[in-house]
């Protein structure tokens, strides 16, 4: 956890912070960490694990360890708000991040990681696709006037965002297709005019089981 806090810190405010910093920064995250004398002692038995490094200011720097995962194969991807495999929910722009995914490039070896990012799912009008209610999906930002025909995307209609299948219909239809055992879902049809853009292609469903925040 405190570990974890540290990454973040790194990652996200370009900084390296001290011990208070992070028993404050955990705090602010709403993680009960008790005493700063606990995260201190937690902060020394990481550094005696080579794990981090402090300089004379006491300012924490993550080093690598062969003992344990290779930091530098670990980067982070914005998480922005729901995306609805049902009916569509507002969608987080750039300045409403909810927070940040540590990522393996491992998972993501074709990716350019600044491309990626990933939002959390409402609903099950995608369960068929393996994308159930609550599960993180990693999607990558395209161009506009790509090729999404047959492609499962999160479009965003007039400030809306839906997760789909891309369909290019005749007649200048587009259609948003779920996938789903629950009948209930149906497909948003639209005009090539409309106000659609689409925000992501899908690249992986990170099953919430799975995912530790």
């Amino acid at each position: 956890m405190v570990l974890d806090a540290i990454r973040e810190i790194v990652d996200k405010r370009g900084e390296n912070p001290t011990t208070y910093k992070v028993h404050k920064y955990l705090g602010e995250e709403g993680i009960a960490v008790g005493s700063l004398k606990g995260t201190v002692q937690v902060v020394e038995a990481l550094e005696k694990k080579d794990l981090i490094k402090r300089d004379k200011d006491k300012k924490i720097y993550i080093v690598e360890n062969k003992n344990y995962a290779d930091l530098k194969n670990i980067f982070s991807i914005p998480m922005y708000g729901l995306a609805s495999c049902g009916e569509a929910l507002a969608y987080a722009d750039d300045s409403n991040v909810d927070g940040y995914l540590q990522i393996s490039r491992s998972l993501f070896r074709k990716s350019e990681p600044a491309k990626l990012f990933a939002v959390k799912t409402l609903g099950d009008s995608m369960d068929r696709e393996g994308i159930n209610d609550g599960d993180y999906i990693v999607f990558e930002k395209c161009e506009a006037g790509g090729d999404f025909d047959g492609k499962i995307v999160v479009a965003v209609i007039n400030g809306l965002a839906t997760i789909k299948t891309y369909r290019k219909l005749p007649h200048g239809i587009i259609g948003l297709f779920p996938n789903s055992t629950n009948k209930i879902h149906q497909p948003i049809y639209l005009d090539e005019s409309d106000s659609i853009l689409i925000a992501g292609i899908f690249k992986k469903v990170l099953p919430v089981a799975f995912v530790s925040l």
